[in-house]
């Protein structure tokens, strides 16, 4: 089910390619899928899946998932359903770092879309929406299906000759450390600031320093100028120093998830607000990485000797929210859901050991320290409802869902206007 929301939606005029007579393929209810759309996400579907572009079995596939996210959408908005303008902004990020990660840095995604992020960020915003009503009326139909322990047996006694055979797992727990959150890389950056503070407070042109200093790739070159934006769209630190400005006046020092920004109101019309920034992100060093290497070497120390839990010192120190709530544990994998590098020490571990601080690299950009524990290992196995029931219940719930889905699809197709083109 959760393949229809895998594809991402972006205008025609994202799409890198010589101009062509663009056609509309499908009508759904008062929305139109363009064969600019349709090209684009096969294209990025084969890419991603390492498959042939041109097999019309792949084309009728994507067009099936696009007219499919569209009559969501128009049964979303016929139920009122509604999404919070925070659910959007962390879509929309997520997709954003995506191609970043796809294209090797925000400059080259620029350069593959000839516009700045911020207005690749504001073209992408509606589609997102879309595609967040789609998913949330999904969920309200079938996020509570469950199934009996008799449903599982007979799915179990069902399908036990096609289950084979359960891979090997782990169980695996952490404690990551970013260099950059440490006081003294914050300490440094922020004194940076104040010397542009200083320099623009004897008179030396915003644009100027912008153009000279900015970290913020999509509007260095522009003096800094973020053009137009309705609230949503920017992190909330952002937002509120911004909206909290008269026109013509600056802001301090603002800290946000990407560095330190000082802020400029230009305009304001209504909810849009026209800014200018300067952005400087706080970078590790050589002597950062050292001090989380050390940390978390003594961590690893405490633990072997049996000082406190690994949960406790995750809740203390770790910079992974999420998995410093959940008693450090990252989740079960495979082998082959890791990557090569965490492979080569994580494969090493036998239940309960701890591997030494090693790298990890979060992105392009982002990297840290942590040091991984094995919380439980179980190896590949013949699949049987004694061992692994929840694996097959999941499993079971899964099936009924599509079932249950493919029916649901099939009604609102009787009662809401599509039709396909070609």
């Amino acid at each position: 089910m959760k393949k229809i929301f895998l594809l991402m939606f972006l205008p025609m005029m994202f799409v890198n390619s010589q101009t062509v007579l663009d056609k509309i393929v499908a009508v759904v209810d008062n929305e139109i899928i363009l064969k600019s759309e349709l090209d684009y996400q096969v294209n990025f579907t084969a890419a991603k899946e390492n498959l042939d572009a041109t097999d019309a079995a792949i084309q009728n596939r994507i067009l099936d998932q696009m007219i499919e996210e569209r009559l969501l959408y128009a049964q979303a908005e016929l139920d009122s359903v509604t999404v919070s303008n925070e659910q959007v902004t962390s879509q929309l990020e997520n997709q954003l770092n995506f191609f970043i990660r796809q294209y090797g840095s925000e400059e080259n995604v620029e350069k593959v879309y000839g516009m700045s992020i911020d207005k690749i960020r504001r073209e992408l915003r509606d589609d997102v929406k879309k595609s967040l009503m789609a998913q949330t009326l999904q969920q309200q139909k079938f996020g509570a299906v469950e199934v009996s322990r008799r449903e599982v047996e007979e799915f179990y006694n069902a399908n036990k000759d096609s289950l084979g055979i359960i891979p090997e797992r782990f169980t695996l727990q952490h404690i990551f450390v970013n260099p950059r959150g440490g006081e003294r890389v914050k300490t440094k950056a922020k004194n940076f600031m104040r010397t542009i503070i200083d320099s623009l407070n004897a008179g030396v042109d915003f644009g100027e320093l912008a153009k000279r200093y900015s970290e913020d790739p999509g509007s260095a070159s522009r003096g800094g100028d973020l053009g137009y934006v309705k609230r949503g769209v920017f992190f909330p630190e952002f937002e509120a120093a911004a909206y909290s400005l008269r026109a013509g006046e600056r802001s301090g020092i603002i800290e946000s998830p990407v560095g330190y920004h000082i802020i400029e109101l230009l305009d304001r019309r209504g909810e849009s607000i026209h800014t200018r920034h300067i952005l400087v992100k706080i970078k590790s060093d050589d002597e950062a990485d050292l001090q989380a290497i050390e940390l978390l070497s003594e961590i690893r120390d405490s633990l072997l000797n049996g000082v406190n839990t690994i949960g406790y010192y995750a809740a203390k120190y770790s910079d992974d929210e999420n998995s410093a709530k959940l008693d450090a544990e990252l989740g079960v994998f495979e082998i082959s859901q890791l990557d090569d590098k965490m492979k080569e020490y994580v494969y090493k571990l036998e239940k309960g050991e701890i591997s030494f601080p090693k790298r990890l690299e979060i992105d392009e950009t982002t990297y840290g320290f942590h040091i991984v524990k094995m919380k439980n290992r179980v190896r590949e196995h013949v699949a049987s409802i004694e061992k692994d029931y929840e694996d097959i219940k999941r499993i079971a719930v899964f099936n009924k869902k599509q079932k249950l889905y493919k029916a649901w699809v099939q009604e609102i197709k009787d009662k809401i206007f599509w039709e396909v083109r070609i």
